[in-house]
């Protein structure tokens, strides 16, 4: 069995399925933790847990909808059932869009923040209720973006939700610290991920886009050169989710190869 920062920890981290998710939930499960990989997508996510278990990891996966309250409740109970309670979660699942300011509708605006607000509130509440039950703190890891600290227009609903992903981190701190529970956010920048390749597209489609240009090419400010792998975000995130960061909390820490400087 794998041995770590996380050894007997009780692991939930959604979006598990594929990118920064799938990399984070088989990092925590490297080093020793008890990992649920959570998805919509059911055998994406059971892939993973898969790929974990034959590491010689504690991983199950289930499905999720983090929109529905009800969804998240029996995903948190089920975890903490399989696993021993709650420990760590990462509520990591979002989604994405490359649209012009004028061009955003209002179910494209409604749709972004009722997976990337809404759903980080419900991660964020009932994690925190089933932590503050156990009486044994924990740690709560958002995922925000550049995009949260720095608002573009081409996707300006995402950056919207993101804002609020670290605004509801920083409330989750501050609510909840007195409990033992920490709440800290990462910000990547261009992870080279399904997600990146969909925002690509649609960049390219747009009719003001010259020919061979990629969204990439809109956004090349990056003194290390390269876009980043979800490995790359992997150390931040988990570093977070660990005990080294127990006096942090309330913080979205950019991991972006310096494509936003603050």
């Amino acid at each position: 069995m794998p041995v770590g920062r996380f050894d007997g920890k009780s692991c939930v981290v959604t979006g598990a399925a594929r990118g920064i998710g799938r990399a984070i939930a088989l990092r925590l499960a490297r080093e020793g933790g008890r990992v649920c990989f959570a998805d919509r997508d059911e055998a994406g996510a059971a892939a993973a847990a898969s790929e974990a278990r034959a590491g010689g990891a504690e991983a199950v996966a289930l499905a999720c909808d983090v929109t529905e309250r009800a969804s998240m409740a029996a995903l948190f109970d089920a975890a903490a059932a399989a696993q021993g309670g709650l420990d760590i979660v990462f509520n990591n699942a979002g989604i994405a869009q490359t649209k012009p300011l004028l061009e955003i509708e209002d179910a494209d605006w409604h749709r972004m923040m009722e997976v990337n607000a809404f759903g980080v509130l419900l991660g964020m509440q009932e994690a925190a209720k089933r932590m503050i039950a156990q009486d044994r703190g924990g740690k709560i890891v958002n995922t925000a973006s550049v995009a949260g600290k720095q608002a573009l227009p081409l996707c300006a609903h995402y950056c919207a939700s993101k804002f609020a992903v670290v605004a509801l981190t920083q409330a989750g701190a501050r609510a909840w610290g007195g409990h033992g529970i920490t709440v800290n956010a990462f910000c990547p920048g261009i992870v080279e991920t399904d997600m990146w390749r969909q925002l690509d597209d649609e960049f390219r489609a747009l009719p003001d886009t010259p020919v061979g240009t990629t969204l990439g090419d809109a956004n090349p400010d990056f003194p290390l050169g390269r876009f980043a792998a979800p490995n790359d975000i992997v150390g931040l995130a988990t570093f977070l989710a660990s005990s080294d960061s127990d006096y942090m909390t309330g913080q979205a820490i950019q991991v972006d190869g310096g494509m936003v400087m603050q």
